[in-house]
């Protein structure tokens, strides 16, 4: 079983793969454990994108079964094994960005807030996770390119559009699972 998960940044993408990952006794694999340096200050180099493509085409092509949490609308062609379901998750923006304001300040702490450096990027973060919704030039991440990239899919997909909690979005990719294990 492949799977792959994906929404804006803070739709619970991690939270839902990890939890799967658990009940489905399969490995959980993130994209910003490819997309990002490992770096003292997470989340501020990224990986050269020819190596990273060729790190996570071997992790996932000599992995029989897994989760793959994350964008990857602009990785390249032929990278990814065939998904045999992708979940797409979407919040309405107002929930998305106060789980964001709350994550970001449980990681970082005051400093957001009184470290000049530290409140321009996470002003630059959340600017950058706003523009999700609103597509005003900032990110090529966002919702319109995200249901572009959907439509374009022909693998079968479960939107789970709204703020569930984790058992029931659980529930309901396990039935989306069953159902294609039925056919």
């Amino acid at each position: 079983m492949r799977l792959h998960i994906f929404g804006a940044s803070g739709s619970g993408v991690t939270t839902l793969g990890k939890a799967l990952s658990e009940k489905l006794d399969i490995e959980y694999f993130d994209s910003d454990d490819f997309f990002w340096l490992k770096t003292e200050v997470p989340f501020t180099e990224k990986q050269n994108p020819e190596i990273r493509n060729t790190i996570v085409s071997d992790k996932l092509h000599t992995t029989e079964n897994w989760i793959f949490g994350g964008s990857i609308i602009h990785w390249g062609e032929n990278i990814f094994p065939a998904f045999d379901l992708i979940i797409f998750l979407y919040l309405p923006p107002e929930i998305r960005m106060e789980r964001l304001k709350k994550r970001e300040y449980e990681r970082y702490g005051d400093e957001i807030f009184t470290h000049p450096e530290k409140t321009q990027k996470y002003q630059e973060f959340m600017e950058w996770a706003k523009d999700y919704d609103y597509n005003t030039g900032i990110a090529n991440r966002t919702l319109k390119a995200h249901l572009e990239w959907l439509s374009e899919m022909n693998i079968p997909f479960i939107e789970i559009s709204g703020d569930y909690e984790l058992q029931q979005k659980m529930d309901m990719v396990l039935d989306a699972i069953n159902r294609k294990s039925e056919k």
